[in-house]
């Protein structure tokens, strides 16, 4: 989406540049209230309330979420594990097999050799090779495992 169009109307104009704003600043802190966000773009609080609703009614926003902290969880692994099916001629159905897996933070179709890349968070190396063999176990796969050293930055709002 370049900046010139707008996520709530086509054509391009100002309405857009304060759609895109009220989007950022709703991706950075989905709690801010419509009087913050009526001070952030320059809109009255029930203009900023409409235009809210309708983006929200549009899809462009999908839902508002906590931010956790899985470190302080005791979740402070986290790893990629790229799987790919052992038997070709069987169902793809790994997400739908894995679903229940609470460790899985997410799970991807990857184009390449795997077929998907599955984002996980446990507490230690040994929790990791369980749900290792959790994961070959329950969707007849092969695994490949990246673990993460470091994350300088994560969930970035597109905008």
């Amino acid at each position: 989406m370049s900046s010139s169009s707008s996520p709530a109307e086509p054509g391009g104009g100002a309405a857009p540049d304060v759609d895109r704003a009220l989007l950022a600043a709703l991706a950075r802190d989905g709690r801010a209230s419509y009087t913050e966000l009526a001070e952030r773009v320059g809109l009255s609080v029930s203009a900023v309330h409409q235009r809210v609703r309708r983006l929200e009614q549009r899809g462009l926003i999908t839902g508002y979420r906590a931010g956790i902290d899985a470190r302080l969880l005791g979740l402070g692994m986290t790893a990629f594990v790229s799987i790919t099916p052992l038997d070709m001629a069987e169902a793809d159905d790994a997400p739908a097999k894995l679903a229940h897996l609470d460790a899985i933070e997410a799970c991807h179709s990857v184009a390449g050799v795997e077929s998907y890349l599955l984002k996980v968070r446990v507490a230690s190396p040994e929790a990791l090779e369980a749900l290792l063999r959790e994961i070959r176990a329950t969707a007849n796969v092969s695994t490949r495992t990246t673990v993460v050293l470091s994350t300088f930055y994560e969930d970035r709002p597109p905008l």
